[in-house]
């Protein structure tokens, strides 16, 4: 089943509409490569090589990118596509072809002269390889490689004075050492041509500093409210000469670690290699379903603290999340039938359990985790059920019980008796979270004082999820034979959801209930917003049909996108239609109107789950899914976006490609389609 993506001149009638679209590959360990279609940069994240110190954190920007130029005769022709703060290179006007075939491929052509370059990364190394494969024409010809380097944050710019390398060359390597007083050094190599020094190159008041890349302009980071300005530093050139009709193969490697002697195709065959094989595992045999399982690998990566595999919630900046990675472990590791890397993923969190809770995120080395989140322990338990549900022999149940159990029990029991940030289970069973600054569901924005949506009180999914962790460790408990009452509090908290969080007006449920006005006072908020979708399409549920039926029907006529589900209903008066600008407006949206792909997944599940799987929903929730074909082959190429705009949900915002964005909609699709659908719909 072919899987690339192909992408023709159209794409990139100009430097600008083709720097809306980019690709991504990863290395397993947090590091990544990542560029524009067209070959430049278009925002701050974007390199060959964004390496991982101690992975998955850490990272950094260490090689920019090869720019090729190209001289005929007398003639001489730059392929660099990259705008500056004044004005711009056209190189993308040379590009023929550009082909995302699990990685990224470059087809040039220059009069006669036709290029080939790849890029891929060497798995579990922080090494990437960029090949060249190039045919020559009736005249010689040289073609010159610039490589480009850096030593910085992929979420921060260089100033020029800061970029002071030691540099060494010897033969076919270059070694750089940064001025910043890093251990780290920077490994370079060529298999073919010559380097020429470019600080012996003429300089006058009408030509540039060599040595230097000047004033790249990122137009993404500006329209953010950045300055997105740039510099690299490009202390040599390498030249390759080709005789008229020769053929050449040729390719540079960078890395932090040392360089070995693995020709660089052979890197090109190892990772496409692999990524078959994770196709082939998942067995799917359907184009949509095979590029997201592919898209699913670049998250699963290996966590140095624990020697375990973790999840990165999101490129180009986010870490490992503990609420997004047991979102979207079940289609990242278990529709991909990836189940020792979802085991590993649920022991690497145990391991990091504190008063009752696992972290909402871990920052760079040397920081401690941050457990301001009241979901991602429950979500924990509904990793855990999947897991089982997937797998399920004893040796699973074994796992489960040695080493993810006691976690569990430590969890309820905390939320029971109360612990950080206010969590805590009330006489009615349902779990209350968060108070003044707090910020404790996925709805988490704050700004300075400023709790953007506080959600203070009884939140709606929460009570969900602490009624689905009950049923879990019921299950759990009569297997292992633990005598604790699990199924008694489950039905207290089932009935005291029924009678609190039903909002006949809007015929659906509330958000939040008994929240906080201070002097006493507590009430409901009756804003509609996607939350509730997880007390339908959750394991184990609590409502009656009817109002299941209620909350869907609801969700999609107030919420509902193709690419994913607004964070507030379009009536509200507080509806945010976009997301873009300053900071500080963006952060006013992000929860306010902002539609987020990850629970079309839920709303998917749901839609089927209350119409019965009949023919005609499973038919309509293909088309949902499948409605992300287009957008899979616009912004990150192959990847699903964190967020879009409320109104005309199409540019993808924020991240762009998230592990729960993609983690969902292959799950939804591989468990709510797949399996349902009758031939006539399959045709």
């Amino acid at each position: 089943m072919e899987r690339a993506y192909v992408l023709g001149r159209s794409a990139w009638r100009t430097i600008e509409e083709g720097n809306e679209r980019e690709w991504l590959i990863g290395n397993g360990i947090g590091g990544y490569a990542s560029h524009s279609v067209p070959g430049g940069g278009f925002r701050m994240s974007h390199g060959y090589l964004v390496a991982s110190t101690k992975a998955p954190v850490n990272r950094v920007l260490v090689f920019t990118r090869t720019q090729e130029q190209v001289q005929i005769g007398d003639k001489s022709y730059d392929l660099t596509s990259q705008q500056y703060v004044n004005w711009k290179k056209d190189g993308q006007h040379y590009l023929r072809r550009f082909k995302l075939d699990t990685v990224p491929e470059y087809h040039y052509q220059v009069e006669d002269v036709s290029i080939r370059k790849t890029i891929a990364m060497e798995y579990g190394r922080n090494t990437v390889t960029v090949c060249y494969e190039v045919t020559g024409g009736r005249e010689h010809t040289t073609l010159k490689l610039v490589p480009l380097f850096n030593y910085r944050s992929p979420g921060e710019a260089s100033e020029k004075g800061n970029l002071i390398f030691e540099t060494e060359q010897t033969g076919k390597t270059l070694k750089l050492v940064p001025g910043s007083r890093t251990e780290t050094a920077i490994h370079f190599m060529t298999s073919e041509g010559e380097y020429v020094d470019r600080s012996t190159f003429p300089v006058t008041m009408a030509t540039p500093p060599y040595l230097y890349e000047e004033a790249h302009y990122y137009k993404f980071e500006n329209r953010n409210g950045f300055m997105g300005v740039d510099y690299h530093y490009t202390p040599y050139e390498i030249q390759i000469a080709l005789k008229p009709y020769e053929k050449k193969a040729f390719y540079v490697k960078c890395s932090i670690d040392s360089l070995d002697d693995k020709d660089g195709f052979a890197i090109v065959r190892e990772y496409k290699q692999r990524m078959d094989g994770l196709v082939a595992q998942a067995g799917y045999g359907n184009r949509f379903a095979d590029r997201l399982v592919e898209a699913a690998d670049h998250f699963i990566v290996h966590r140095e603290s624990t020697g375990l595999k973790t999840v990165l919630a999101g490129y180009p900046w986010f870490t490992d999340w503990g609420r997004d990675t047991m979102i979207a472990m079940q289609g990242l590791a278990l529709s991909t039938k990836r189940f020792g890397d979802a085991r590993e993923i649920l022991e690497s969190f145990s391991k990091y359990v504190r008063n009752g809770l696992i972290p909402n995120m871990f920052p760079d080395d040397g920081q401690e985790p941050l457990y301001n989140t009241v979901d991602a322990s429950l979500w924990y338990f509904h990793s855990v059920h999947e897991y089982l549900r997937y797998t399920g022999s004893p040796e699973d149940y074994r796992f489960i019980e040695e080493k993810i159990y006691p976690q569990l029990k430590e969890i309820v029991s905390a939320y029971n008796a109360g612990t950080d940030f206010s969590i805590s289970m009330d006489e009615d069973g349902l779990i209350r979270a968060g108070g003044g600054l707090d910020q404790v569901t996925w709805m988490d924005v704050r700004v300075g004082e400023w709790v953007v949506t506080p959600r203070h009180g009884k939140p709606v999914e929460i009570n969900a999820l602490w009624y689905n962790a009950l049923c879990v460790m019921a299950e759990l408990a009569e297997r292992f034979g633990d005598t604790e009452p699990y199924d008694a509090l489950a039905r207290t908290v089932r009935e005291s959801f029924n009678r609190r969080f039903w909002n006949e007006e809007a015929e659906c449920l509330y958000d939040v209930v008994d929240v906080d006005q201070g002097h006493g006072l507590l009430k409901n908020d009756g804003r509609i917003r996607p939350n509730q979708i997880w007390a339908v399409s959750l394991p184990f549920t609590m409502l009656p049909a009817e109002k299941e039926q209620a909350v869907v029907g609801t969700v999609y006529k107030h919420l509902y996108t193709p690419y994913g589900l607004r964070s507030l209903s379009f009536e509200d008066p507080e509806y945010k239609p976009r997301y873009i600008g300053k900071l500080i407006d963006r952060d006013g949206a992000y929860h306010m109107g902002t539609v987020w792909a990850f629970p079309l997944g839920a709303f998917i599940s749901a839609y089927c789950r209350v119409n019965g799987y009949s023919e005609e929903a499973v038919s309509a929730a293909k088309e949902m899914c499948e409605v992300f074909e287009d957008h899979l082959q616009d912004g990150a190429i192959g990847g699903i976006a964190e967020i879009f705009d409320g109104e005309f949900a199409c540019t993808g915002r924020g991240c762009f490609s998230q592990a729960w964005s993609v983690g969902e909609i292959l799950r939804a699709y591989t468990e709510d389609v797949l399996p349902y659908l009758s031939e006539s719909v399959n045709q």
